[in-house]
């Protein structure tokens, strides 16, 4: 099945699978470190009693970096327990509470900054307008919604790819477009594939 060019899979995307991936360590999105790109974005830009969600977290790595630096309303969410299990092996301290396990969907929290990297290319992209509206409905006022997105179609997913004018389309409606352009920072791998993503709750 074809959406506006996105591959889309038959593969139930849910917690087995994704626990799955962790088990046969089959985790190709992890690149074993926190991303400069969200890390610098925060330091910069959020004030460290914002409260920030990083959805389909995963390893954690940011999540652990902005802990030790004192962004104490930190939140992960992702729906592999397997996930959450071995970030809080690695990190005894972190308040368990602040891990959720479950689904993004149903989250009923607030937050001033949602942080975006592997998330959204994750998800079937029968979900994007759940997504944007998912995005707006957990954000305070003058939420922002940041990170990274892929600017690549790829053959099967996930990962899922797209690109400006598709994301444009998607989110403008309920964000003021702060940022959306080629991303100069990426990764090595994925250098050229991807576009950063700065957008305001209207």
């Amino acid at each position: 099945m074809d959406l506006n060019g996105v591959k889309m899979t038959t593969v139930d995307l849910n917690s087995d699978y994704w626990n799955t991936r962790y088990v046969q360590n089959k985790t190709g999105w992890d690149i074993g470190y926190a991303n400069p790109i969200h890390i610098n974005y925060v330091f910069d830009n959020i004030d460290k009693t914002a409260r920030i969600l990083i959805p389909g977290a995963g390893s954690g790595y940011e999540l652990s970096i902005l802990w030790d630096n004192g962004y104490i309303n930190i939140f992960a969410i992702d729906l592999s327990e397997e996930a959450r299990e071995r970030f809080l092996s690695q990190h005894p301290l972190f308040p368990k509470d602040q891990y959720l396990v479950g689904n993004f969907f149903e989250l009923d929290h607030k937050f001033d900054l949602i942080l975006e990297q592997t998330f959204f290319c994750a998800i079937d992209p029968q979900l994007r307008n759940r997504y944007a509206e998912k995005t707006w409905g957990i954000l305070n006022q003058n939420g922002k919604l940041f990170g990274v997105l892929f600017s690549v179609k790829f053959e099967v997913g996930p990962p899922f790819g797209g690109n400006i004018q598709e994301y444009e389309n998607l989110f403008s409606s309920k964000f003021s477009i702060l940022k959306l352009e080629n991303c100069e920072d990426s990764i090595s791998p994925r250098q050229g594939k991807e576009v950063i993503i700065e957008l305001m709750k209207k």
